[in-house]
């Protein structure tokens, strides 16, 4: 049975993904910082072991790593979970100085950390890395400033790893708007019912799994699986 590793698992795209991997035979370690909300959302999920704390914690993520050595290794880490920054978003001439370092520590620094932790796994398994991005991390949004240069600090990093790791699959997926709360909390007060759930989109990861395309850029959409309703 194959294991993943997925932060930020316990709502929104992480949580819509560890239920389309459980769905699949997946074992998946669901990570996300509030015991009560992950084992709230999982404990109903087959295959899926709740391991609660804060991804820029090193203690933690030795945690989901000797987890996964338990499951046997590793074969995907979903680096997912990810911050905001203030909201309303501000302007980058009014990004303040600590913000800025928050979003860098929680966007890039512990998703590389914890990327680091799991390659000797993934080296072995030629596992793969998928980095959530977005497209504010090629695009110039008003307001996006801080949150996509993080984005586009992690889809570097990630694009380099991809070239200096042969034996990794290394992905920068980009799931597009979504209705979830981080979105919310970008556009406050404004109804974003619009949007597409993160269900919408999740069984993209199937589609990219079954594939398995070269280290590189994605969008989730494309990458559903023909019959699937997105």
């Amino acid at each position: 049975m194959p294991t993943a590793i997925i932060t930020g698992a316990s709502r929104g795209l992480g949580l819509a993904l560890t239920r389309t991997l459980s769905a699949a035979g997946w074992s998946v370690i669901a990570d996300a910082r509030h015991e009560a909300d992950l084992v709230g959302a999982t404990k109903a999920l087959p295959n899926v072991v709740a391991v609660a704390g804060d991804v820029t914690d090193a203690e933690h993520r030795s945690v989901l790593i000797a987890q996964a050595e338990r499951l046997g290794g590793l074969d995907l880490l979903v680096n997912n979970a990810g911050a905001l920054g203030p909201s309303p978003l501000p302007p980058v001439g009014a990004v303040a100085g600590q913000a800025l370092r928050d979003l860098f520590e929680v966007n890039v620094v512990a998703p590389v950390a914890l990327t680091q932790a799991a390659l000797p796994l993934l080296r072995t398994g030629r596992g793969v890395v998928l980095n959530v991005t977005s497209d504010a991390a090629v695009e110039a949004y008003e307001g996006w400033g801080a949150y996509g240069a993080s984005k586009a600090a992690l889809e570097h990093l990630g694009k380099v790893l991809g070239v200096e790791e042969s034996a990794v699959t290394v992905w920068q997926v980009d799931p597009g708007d979504l209705r979830t709360r981080m979105h919310q909390d970008a556009f406050p007060g404004e109804d974003i019912s619009d949007r597409p759930l993160p269900e919408s989109v999740a069984p993209g990861l199937l589609g990219l799994l079954a594939q398995r395309p070269s280290s590189g850029r994605h969008k989730l959409a494309d990458w559903i699986p023909t019959g699937v309703n997105a």
